[in-house]
């Protein structure tokens, strides 16, 4: 039983990771470990279950109840807000924020794909927005080809989740180039890449020089 009991916290701590967007080796440093040592746990079962310490500041920095982690139901006396965290959790989802910019101008090479922190966006906003069951990530807006509707560090919440395509926002990637334009299909299996800003002339590629990484669906940026 106890083996059950830390096969599921391995499980449930690597679903919590990709979901907040922690590395394992970033949750390992927290914790002031080796940066290996939560994989080895995770993929080797070793050590064979989390420290207290660890599991207890684990589950404070995810909001979940330590018995999600391994600790045996009643052997923790848990506080107020880890008895409604699975409760609070299910309202909530966490958008990883990559460290990509997507040109809205020239074009730019993306950086490594790797989140560095979330959004948390409440399910039911979600809901409203028909957003619900979007595969959401939040990246950066660079140059100014899509001002007046998305300024240079506008960070915009694209959907990649498979869908039929239609016209509208969307972020291409060209060869090593990602970019920002509004998409429409231009015929016999071309599209044209439209800037906002005037002094930006239409592109236009073939269906097979392009991939549409996702649609823009939310921008957000300071005023």
């Amino acid at each position: 039983m106890s083996d059950d009991l830390q096969i599921k916290a391995r499980a449930r701590l690597l679903d919590l990771s990709k979901e907040r967007g922690a590395s394992l080796a970033s949750l390992s440093e927290m914790l002031g470990r080796n940066g290996t040592y939560l994989q080895q746990f995770i993929k080797k079962g070793s050590p064979k279950k989390l420290e207290e310490g660890d599991r207890r500041m684990l589950a404070e920095f995810f909001g979940v109840a330590q018995s999600e982690l391994g600790a045996p139901e009643g052997s923790v006396k848990e506080k107020s807000y880890d008895r409604v965290a699975s409760a609070r959790n299910t309202q909530w989802i966490d958008v990883p924020r990559l460290n990509i910019g997507a040109s809205a101008g020239p074009g730019a090479l993306p950086d490594a794909e790797e989140p560095y922190d979330t959004f948390q966006f409440s399910r039911r906003w979600l809901a409203e927005q028909g957003l619900e069951g979007a595969k959401l990530q939040a990246i950066t807006v660079e140059g100014d080809s899509m001002e007046p509707l998305l300024n240079d560090g506008d960070e915009i919440l694209i959907d990649t989740a498979e869908r039929p395509f239609r016209d509208g926002v969307h972020v291409v990637r060209l060869g090593d180039t990602l970019m920002v334009k509004r998409v429409a299909q231009a015929g016999a299996g071309r599209f044209s890449l439209l800037s906002q800003n005037l002094a930006y002339p239409p592109v236009d590629v073939a269906a097979d020089e392009m991939e549409v990484i996702g649609r823009v669906v939310w921008k957000g940026g300071r005023v």
